[in-house]
Formats: structure tokens, C-alpha cells, sequence
């Protein structure tokens, strides 16, 4: 049962879907929740799949992977979405890491923000419309999945600052992301020889955002993992879309 709570915390706070009250909650338990991120990215993956397999059905080109896009965007709330684009303000805007932090905080998105969240749906969405439908939904399934884990792996790997240094009061242990490795690669067995360059692309995209933040700001905050995660699914469609 503490499992099943840990899943809970982790849906509760990657999406919108209606969710049990977790009896017992503690903060310590959002750092715990976090082995199970790639099981909420496989269970949004899956429905923004079976989304784009139903319109396939009867709209061709462009627009069932538009329809996929946008109801992962409705499921999750837009939650890795903003801090994509907080993260391209705040990093790109900022001329110092303090300055960087508070752009990051602020809900009005800038020029950078407005630029770079446009641009990645749009090669998502782009993407997505190369593949055939299976693959497309099967895509789908992988690039939420793994980019979650790239977001864990990317908290196990910087040190929190801002705002996330007081909501993950007690910093990952081994366990959190090894598990999240093993759950986000499962999707991926499914890609077979397909699996390898995508993860690569993905990956590659995925430290960009990582890379940038520790550099400017010295870390992680709420936004750099969106924005991980974001560039994560990315990599993994454009992988695809090239094979």
C-alpha cells in the first residue's frame, strides 16, 4: 500500500486525472513518488495514443497528431509545457543567476518563452504527422515515458535551487532513480532496433536544458525538468520521424 500512495503523489503531481486522497502524505514522499514518474508518463502516453490511433481513423496528415499533442497538454496541464517555457525565458533572459530565477518565477511568458514552447510543439506535432500510426502511438508511449525519467535522472544528477530546494527536502536516494531508469526503459523494448537511436537523440536533447541550468542558475528548479522532460519527447520523435 505504500507503493500504491507513492504512484498516487507522482499522479497527483504530474497531472490533472481525478486521484484518490493519499491518507498519510508527507512531504518526504514527493522525493519517494519520483521512481514512479515514468509510469505516469507511460499512462499519459498511452492516452494521448490511443487519442491519435482513434483519430487516424478518420482525419488524415497533420491533424490527429495535433489532437494527440494537445490532450497530453489537457491531461498534464500544461505543467512541462510551462516550465519549458519559463526555462527558455529564464535562462535565456537573465543576466545573472538571481535575475534568472526570478524571470523563471514570474507567470508572464516572454519572447523566449513564446518562441521556444512554439517551436518544440510544432516539431513535435511535426513529427509525429511523419509516422504511421502505430508507430506515432507507440512513439508517444516511449517519449512520455522516457522523458520522465530524464527529468529524475537530471534531480538525481544537480542540486536544487529556488523553490525546489524547499520542496524536495530530502534529495533522491539510489533507489528512485534506478527504478525510474527500469520502468522508463521498458516502453522502449517495443521500438526494438528503432529503441537505441531514439534514446540516444533524446538523451542529447534532454542535457541541453540540463547542462544550461547548472551552468547559469547552479541546478535544478521545477522548470528545468520540465523543460528536460519536454526536450526529451522531442529527441524521440525526431528520432523516429528520421529513421
Amino acid at each position: 500500500m505504500g507503493q500504491v500512495r507513492l504512484l498516487l503523489v507522482a499522479l497527483q503531481f504530474l497531472t490533472r486525472l481525478p486521484v484518490p486522497q493519499v491518507r498519510g502524505f508527507t512531504p518526504d514522499m514527493i522525493s519517494r513518488s519520483t521512481r514512479y514518474y515514468p509510469v505516469v508518463g507511460a499512462l499519459v502516453g498511452g492516452i494521448c495514443a490511443l487519442v491519435l490511433t482513434g483519430a487516424a481513423q478518420v482525419w488524415d496528415g497533420v491533424l490527429p497528431a495535433m489532437l494527440a499533442i494537445a490532450v497530453g497538454v489537457l491531461v498534464t496541464g500544461a505543467f512541462h509545457e510551462d516550465g519549458l517555457a519559463d526555462t527558455f525565458d529564464g535562462l535565456g533572459g537573465g543576466t545573472e543567476p538571481a535575475r534568472r530565477l526570478e524571470i523563471m518565477k514570474d507567470s508572464r511568458i516572454g519572447t523566449f518563452g513564446a518562441l521556444g514552447l512554439g517551436l518544440v510543439l510544432a516539431l513535435k506535432v511535426a513529427a509525429l504527422a511523419q509516422l504511421a500510426p502505430p508507430l506515432a502511438a507507440l512513439g508517444l508511449l516511449c517519449a512520455h515515458a522516457g522523458g520522465r525519467t530524464a527529468a529524475v535522472l537530471a534531480m538525481a544528477a544537480l542540486a536544487p535551487v529556488g523553490q525546489s530546494a524547499k520542496w524536495s527536502p530530502d534529495r533522491l536516494r539510489p533507489i528512485e532513480p534506478v527504478l525510474a531508469v527500469v520502468l522508463g526503459a521498458a516502453p522502449l523494448v517495443l521500438l526494438g532496433a528503432q529503441a537505441a537511436p531514439a534514446l540516444a537523440l533524446g538523451l542529447a536533447l534532454a542535457v541541453l536544458p540540463a547542462l544550461a541550468a547548472r551552468r547559469l542558475i547552479g541546478g535544478y528548479t521545477g522548470d528545468v525538468l520540465g523543460a528536460v522532460e519536454q526536450m526529451f519527447e522531442l529527441g524521440v520523435l525526431l528520432a523516429l520521424a528520421a529513421l
